[in-house]
């Protein structure tokens, strides 16, 4: 994973920490060649929609406070039971945790080198 691309994962990782996110797990799938998507998710969970809603809110602020970017695209605020937001080569996921037990995404991208960040991190 590039400079840019940790950059944007690390300050995305202390937003969801700084809302309480579970889970928080980064994948780096710049590893994988060509067949990715993009080079990075991060992937956390929270169990109401209030809190998946408010993590996301606070990662959009960050990465705007930050980065001076916003995301180019953010699927899922409405109901908040799983928001997708999109940074380009950064792909954010905030589950409610039912969700994210049942569709296992991380799972799909096993090859991945998969860091979990604790709120000490």
């Amino acid at each position: 994973m590039n400079d840019s691309t940790k950059n944007r994962v690390d300050t995305i990782v202390r937003a969801m920490q700084d809302k309480k996110a579970s889970g928080i797990v980064s994948l780096d799938l710049s590893v994988l060649g060509g067949g990715a998507v993009c080079d990075a998710f991060v992937v956390c969970d929270a169990d109401s929609t209030t809190r998946t809603a408010a993590i996301a809110a606070g990662v959009e602020e960050a990465t705007g406070r930050e980065l001076g970017e916003r995301p180019w695209r953010v699927q899922g605020r409405e109901q908040a039971l799983w928001i997708a937001m999109d940074y380009g080569d950064v792909m954010v996921h905030v589950f409610q945790t039912e969700l994210r037990d049942f569709y296992r995404l991380e799972e799909l991208w096993g090859d991945a080198l998969r860091a979990e960040h604790t709120s000490e991190d």
